[in-house]
C-alpha cells in the first residue's frame, strides 16, 4: 500500500506491509463520534515528520506505524488528510444490528430458534470421534472468516503443519507385559497445584467470536474434567465471572503492555479472582502475518458486506448466536473497550521495547508462580529463571507469529537439559493427539497446553463441545500409557527418554550388532 502526501513543495512517500491493511480494517468503531475521533488520529499517525523519511517498516503488531513528532517551534506543513478503508466513505456509517439493538430483540426468542438451528450441529458434534473430527464440525458451523481465524498460521503456514508433523517423526517403544490395571493415575501439578489430568485449555483471545458461550464454556470444561484453566487477558468474560465457574488453579495471561498502571490493574483484579499464577506471553511483541485473514476480509465484528453476509447465510447456527446475544467487549481489560476497537487498543499498548528488566519488574509485582510463555531457545529459558520466573513455556504461539520458527517439540528436549530436572516446564503447540501429549511428557515436559483442539469444541457446540474435545485427548492419554506400558504421570516423566526416539535413529536405538541387522541397514 502506497501513500503519498504532499506538503508544500514537497512529498514524502509511505510504504507500508499488508498487515496495515488487514489491521486497519479490523478497527472499526460504532459511533461516528469515535468513528472521527480515529480518522483524525488515523491521520496524524501517518502524517510525516520533518526531515525524516519513513522507512519501510512496522510498529509492534504489524499495524499503524509509529512516526516521531514534529519537533517543537518547527514550522508546520500543510498536509493533506488521507483516507483509510477503516474509515473510508460517508461521516457516518450503516448501523449494524447491534447498533440498533435487534439482539434485544431477538434475545426472548432464543428458547424457540436455538434447538432449531443447532440440530445438525449437534448431530456433529455427537459423532465426533477425534480433533480431527472436531475441526470439520467447527467448520461447517462457523462462518468462514471467523474459522479461518482459529485454524491459520502465519505466512504460508509451513510451521503450523510442522508442529503437527513433528510428533509422527517420534516412536513409542513400548513395553509388554507391564502389568497394569486401569484406570491409569493421571493427576500431577501444574504451578504447584493438584490436577486430575496433565494437560489444559491454553489462555486464548477473544472465545465469544466462536460460540457465545465463549471462555465460560472452558473454564466449565476445565472444571467438569478436573484440570487448570487458562485466561487470556483479552478475554470477552470478566475475571469475577471466571472464579465463580471455576474454583480449581487458574493462571492468568499477559502481554507486553506499555501502561504499567494497567498491568498493575489487571493483576490486582486477577489475584482478587483466585488467579495463583500468572503467564507473560512474550512472542506477540508484533502481529502476525495471518494471510486468511486478509484474504477473507476479517474484521472485529463482521463488517456487513455482500461477501460476509453470504458467508454468514451460509453458517445459520453461528449468525443466530451472533446477533441474538450481547456484544462482546474485552472483559479483563475495560469493559467499554468494545471488541471491534481491539486493533487500536492492541496497537497502542502492545511494547515492543518491553524487555528483561521489565519482566524482572512484573515478576516482584506479581510475587508468586510465573511462567514465561513463547520460548524456544535454551539461553532465553535460562534467563527467564535469573529473573524471576518458576516456569518456562515452551511455545511459538500456535505457529501464527513467526513463520519457520521451531517445532516446540522439537526444541523441549534441549530446553529441559538447559534447566535440569526440577524446573517446570510447560509445552504447548501442534498437539492434535493424546498420544502427542504423551510424547511431550515422556521428552521433558511437566503439562501441556492445547488451544485449536478445544476452540474446535467450543465453535462446534459451546460447553458440550469443549469438554468432549478434553475428554477425547483424556481417553487417547490414558489409551496411549497403557500401551506404552507406564500407569502414572510421573513414571511416564521418568522413563521418557526409553519409550520415545525420533523415527530417523529408531533403527539404531538399540545394540544390533548379530549377523543380520547390520548387514540389512538396521
Amino acid at each position: 500500500i502506497v501513500f503519498t502526501i504532499n506538503g508544500g513543495q514537497r512529498s514524502e512517500r509511505f510504504v507500508a506491509s499488508r498487515s496495515v491493511d488487514s489491521m486497519l480494517m479490523a478497527f472499526r468503531p460504532r459511533s461516528v463520534a469515535v468513528r472521527a475521533k480515529a480518522f483524525h488520529t488515523t491521520v496524524a499517525a501517518l502524517k510525516p515528520s520533518a526531515p525524516a523519511i519513513f522507512k519501510d517498516t512496522e510498529d509492534a503488531t504489524g499495524c499503524i506505524p509509529q512516526v516521531p513528532k514534529q519537533s517543537a517551534g518547527q514550522p508546520k506543513k500543510a498536509t493533506k488528510q488521507l483516507p483509510s478503508r477503516s474509515v473510508k466513505g460517508p461521516s457516518f456509517k450503516i448501523p449494524s444490528p447491534h447498533d440498533l439493538g435487534l439482539h434485544h430483540v431477538l434475545k426472548p426468542f432464543r428458547p424457540l430458534i436455538n434447538p432449531l438451528v443447532d440440530t445438525l450441529a449437534k448431530r456433529r458434534l455427537n459423532k465426533a470421534v477425534n480433533i480431527a473430527d472436531l475441526r470439520m464440525c467447527a467448520k461447517k458451523r462457523s462462518h468462514k472468516m471467523v474459522f479461518d481465524y482459529l485454524d491459520s498460521g502465519a505466512d504460508d503456514e509451513i510451521i503450523l503443519r510442522r508442529a503437527k508433523d513433528a510428533y509422527s517423526e517420534l516412536e513409542m517403544h513400548y513395553h509388554v507385559l507391564a502389568g497394569l490395571q486401569p484406570p491409569l493415575d493421571l493427576s500431577t501439578k501444574i504451578f504447584g497445584q493438584d490436577v486430575s489430568l496433565p494437560f489444559f485449555g491454553c489462555p486464548t483471545a477473544g472465545n465469544r467470536m466462536f460460540h457465545t458461550e465463549g471462555e465460560s464454556a472452558a473454564a466449565k470444561a476445565a472444571e467438569f474434567h478436573g484440570t487448570m484453566y487458562g485466561l487470556s487477558s483479552l478475554a470477552t468474560t470478566g475475571i469475577e465471572e471466571i472464579a465463580a465457574m471455576h474454583t480449581g488453579p487458574k493462571v492468568f495471561q499477559l502481554y507486553v503492555w506499555k501502561d504499567r498502571g494497567l498491568v498493575q490493574d489487571v493483576i490486582k483484579k486477577a489475584k482478587a479472582g483466585g488467579f495463583n499464577a500468572l503467564a507473560l506471553t512474550a512472542d506477540f511483541t508484533w502481529y502476525g502475518n495471518r494471510e486468511r485473514d486478509i484474504r477473507n476480509g476479517f474484521t472485529i465484528p463482521p463488517n456487513y458486506s455482500a461477501k460476509q453476509i453470504y458467508q454468514a447465510i451460509k453458517a445459520p447456527a453461528w449468525t443466530w448466536d451472533f446477533i441474538s446475544n450481547d456484544p462482546y467487549s474485552y472483559a479483563c481489560i475495560n469493559t467499554e473497550v468494545p471488541a471491534d476497537s481491539l486493533a487500536a487498543f492492541v496497537n497502542s499498548q502492545i511494547n515492543p521495547a518491553f524487555n528483561w528488566e521489565d519482566a524482572e519488574w512484573l515478576m516482584k509485582e506479581w510475587g508468586g508462580p510465573a511462567a514465561l510463555k513463547g520460548v524456544v531457545r535454551p539461553d532465553d529459558a535460562k534467563k527467564a529463571l535469573e529473573v524471576g520466573f518458576s516456569t518456562i513455556w515452551v511455545s511459538n504461539h500456535g505457529a501464527r507469529q513467526l513463520e519457520t520458527s521451531p517445532a516446540t517439540i522439537d526444541v523441549l528436549p534441549s530446553i529441559r537439559d538447559a534447566v535440569g530436572p526440577n524446573v517446570e516446564i510447560i509445552l504447548d503447540g501442534g498437539v492434535q493427539r493424546g498420544t502427542d501429549i504423551a510424547k511431550a511428557l515422556a521428552l521433558g515436559a511437566d503439562s501441556v497446553g492445547v488451544g485449536k483442539p478445544y476452540l474446535y469444541g467450543l465453535a462446534a457446540g459451546g460447553t458440550p463441545g469443549v469438554i468432549k474435545a478434553l475428554d477425547i485427548l483424556r481417553v487417547e492419554l490414558d489409551r496411549a500409557m497403557g500401551l506404552l506400558g507406564v500407569g502414572t504421570v510421573d513414571e511416564l516423566k521418568r522413563r521418557g527418554h526409553e519409550l520415545i526416539k525420533r523415527r530417523g535413529a529408531s533403527a539404531h536405538a538399540y545394540s544390533m550388532n548379530d549377523s543380520y541387522s547390520r548387514p540389512n541397514g538396521y
